[in-house]
């Protein structure tokens, strides 16, 4: 029992460590301005544990990494239980639409269990996390609207 504390209180220690090196290193580039606080980073580690899964990169305020977190979990929960795993599109289509419709447009969402990317993303508007078998890559992009020139 003892050696089962001993390695949960390492598997948060290390959560911890990952996410605090993501807001140092988003910090030092620059896309986070206020230093998020030691509890706030404590809470979202244990919620890590709590999950089963494992943030791998983020800039994005913990509220919102949170939600994401929060809902990739509940959706994978109330998946059928059958032989198939659940739908990694039905996932990124559901993560997409729900961040779409809070946190305004332009969200993409890539779900796999082996996938490859560079993307560019607003400020404080992206995620990488895995959880279970699968990675979930979350960010948003800028809108800009074109405007057509008059034809004189």
């Amino acid at each position: 029992m003892d050696e089962k504390l001993q390695r949960e209180k390492q598997g948060i220690l290390m959560q911890k460590e990952n996410v605090e090196e993501s807001i140092i290193s988003k910090q030092h580039d620059g896309h986070i301005h206020g230093r998020s606080s030691a509890e706030e980073v404590m809470e979202l580690a244990a919620m890590a544990i709590k999950l089963n899964l494992r943030l791998r990169s983020s800039d994005m305020p913990p509220n919102m990494q949170q939600h994401a977190l929060r809902f990739t979990r509940s959706f994978l929960d109330s998946s059928p239980k059958t032989t198939t795993p659940p739908n990694p599109s039905h996932l990124a289509r559901a993560l997409k639409k729900e961040f779409d419709s809070l946190y305004g447009q332009a969200w993409h969402c890539v779900v796999g269990k082996s996938f490859g990317s560079f993307v560019t993303h607003s400020p404080g508007g992206f995620i990488y996390f895995s959880i279970d078998s699968l990675s979930v890559l979350l960010f948003k992009t800028q809108v800009q609207l074109l405007i057509e020139p008059k034809l004189p």
